[in-house]
């Protein structure tokens, strides 16, 4: 971990900032009292900053969406979700157009917005995101496609999604542990920490590694993305993360803060 002098040095090079949305820049539907003055002062400061999330039971136009409701103009392409990261890396390497989708309506239309069809008996892959609807008819017909060795892709690796009043829904991760344990087939993740999104990230802020910086509340997809890929990690403790799980870990930030309130102090 970085003592206060070092990550000074190194934030003073940070032109663009990813931002985690979920326990991070909100909860649930509440917006945090902090979050637009900080964007207000990455602006003041001629820095730039750019969402990312893993949670794909939206797309970058309903996160907007979302976001406008609480009183924030943010256009669709200051957004990058595993979703985005998916459609990517599908469009320019997967095994074909059609795929078997569990996921919410929105990331269904997402795909088909894309040019992909939604196959569900012959698919060339099975596509898992933050599954809302799943059920026992999905997770059924889901096990038959994988026991056959079609291809099994996930947006993302979280277990949970945490909410207000403490509380956590089940994930993408959790849906794909599910139906590994029942098929033995682990899917290819896409989303937080992989290589696959971090290049998406870099592409979408048109920084390097040295420039951003990102910043979350979760250990394994947030402060891993930053560790694995050297990008400046920063972890607030808004969201999931609190001080005892980082005596478990073995996945440490650079630097620690509350929230983004007293990261704004550093700019």
């Amino acid at each position: 971990m970085l003592d206060e002098m070092e990550f000074r040095h190194k934030l003073d090079r940070i032109r663009c900032f990813a931002l985690d949305l979920d326990g991070t820049f909100y909860l649930g539907n509440r917006l945090f009292k902090f979050s637009i003055p900080f964007l207000r002062k990455v602006k003041e400061t001629e820095r730039d900053f750019l969402f990312v999330t893993n949670n794909s039971s939206k797309t970058s136009v309903e996160y907007a969406e979302k976001l406008s409701a609480m009183g924030l103009n943010i256009p669709p392409e200051k957004i990058y979700t595993s979703a985005d990261a998916t459609v990517e890396y599908l469009l320019n390497y997967g095994p074909g157009h059609r795929l078997f989708v569990l996921g919410t309506e929105a990331l269904i239309r997402f795909f088909e917005r894309h040019g992909f069809v939604m196959e569900p008996d012959h698919p060339d892959a099975v596509v898992l995101g933050f599954d809302l609807d799943f059920d026992y008819s999905r997770f059924s017909h889901a096990t038959r496609l994988l026991r056959k060795g079609i291809p099994f892709f996930a947006t993302h690796p979280d277990l949970t999604c945490p909410i207000e009043n403490g509380e956590y829904l089940p994930d993408c991760g959790a849906l794909a542990a599910a139906l590994t344990a029942a098929t033995g087939v682990r899917p290819q993740v896409l989303g937080k920490p992989y290589r696959t999104m971090v290049e998406g990230i870099l592409r979408r802020a048109g920084v390097g590694t040295q420039d951003l910086a990102i910043v979350g509340d979760r250990l394994s997809t947030d402060i891993r993305t930053g560790k694995e890929n050297g990008i400046l990690s920063i972890l607030v403790l808004t969201g999931e993360t609190r001080y005892f799980h980082l005596r478990k870990s073995i996945i440490q930030p650079d630097y620690i803060l509350p929230s983004l309130k007293e990261l704004m102090d550093y700019l």
